[in-house]
């Protein structure tokens, strides 16, 4: 069953916690729009003009660098909520969505959002303190890329994708991901996130499918996401001692 603007707006974190009655006005102002498969919801550096909600299908975020390399962001799906800093800074887009799925998306214009900001002291600290939490993830991910080894990076990556939107499965969670786009969104070749991905799928910590990836065991990989690089080690060398026993 298809969501309505207003089941978007509740659950999304962006307007989450928020008054009844100031979720409705905010659903006042949505639009909705379809999208065929492949098709630019916007482009990087495009006006920043509007907030954008999943009611079906699949969105796509990745951004390019002026050399034409690709870097996948994230997936957006029934739900999610996509486009907020340009909603409110006017700025022009730093991404580009794109639809990699038949989908229908709510659309909420700035200019009236604005006005309705004006309005509502409540939904401007709200959004404030959301903003706060948003820079405060960023930079979290910035010291990340800088100074954490490639596994913890790759694992703290893994473990958050699969939190926001795995689906259950036969023993663990199910992520809709190539390794391909997880490289890209770390920064990564293909080649490198596939070494470690077999290196876990051997520990029994993931399994893999084309554009796949299952979660098995989420505290082996919190380990390694935590730095912790005795667990490798000792997944490696039981590994070893399986294959030299008589």
């Amino acid at each position: 069953m298809a969501l309505t603007a207003q089941t978007i707006l509740e659950r999304t974190r962006l307007f989450r916690g928020l008054p009844a009655a100031t979720i409705q006005q905010i659903s006042g102002l949505s639009l909705r729009r379809s999208y065929s498969h492949g098709a630019i919801v916007f482009s990087q550096a495009d006006p920043g003009d509007a907030l954008y909600g999943v009611i079906t299908g699949k969105i796509r975020i990745s951004a390019s660098s002026p050399d034409g390399r690709e870097m996948f962001l994230n997936i957006m799906e029934p739900g999610d909520t996509f486009g907020e800093i340009a909603l409110l800074d006017g700025n022009p887009r730093t991404a580009t969505a794109s639809a990699t799925a038949v989908s229908e998306l709510m659309i909420i214009a700035r200019a009236p959002f604005l006005a309705l900001l004006q309005r509502e002291p409540t939904l401007t600290i709200h959004l404030l303190q959301l903003l706060c939490q948003r820079i405060r993830w960023t930079s979290g991910w910035a010291e990340d890329s800088a100074l954490l080894a490639v596994p913890p990076r790759l694992a703290r990556r893994l473990l958050s994708l699969a939190k926001l939107h795995g689906r259950p499965a036969q023993n663990g969670v199910q992520l809709k991901i190539s390794q391909e786009e997880m490289g890209r969104f770390l920064g990564l070749s293909r080649q490198v996130v596939n070494q470690y991905l077999q290196d876990w799928k051997a520990n029994g910590w993931v399994d893999l499918g084309r554009g796949k990836v299952t979660v098995l065991d989420e505290t082996a990989l919190q380990a390694v996401a935590g730095g912790n690089e005795s667990a490798e080690a000792q997944a490696r060398d039981e590994r070893v001692s399986k294959r030299t026993r008589p």
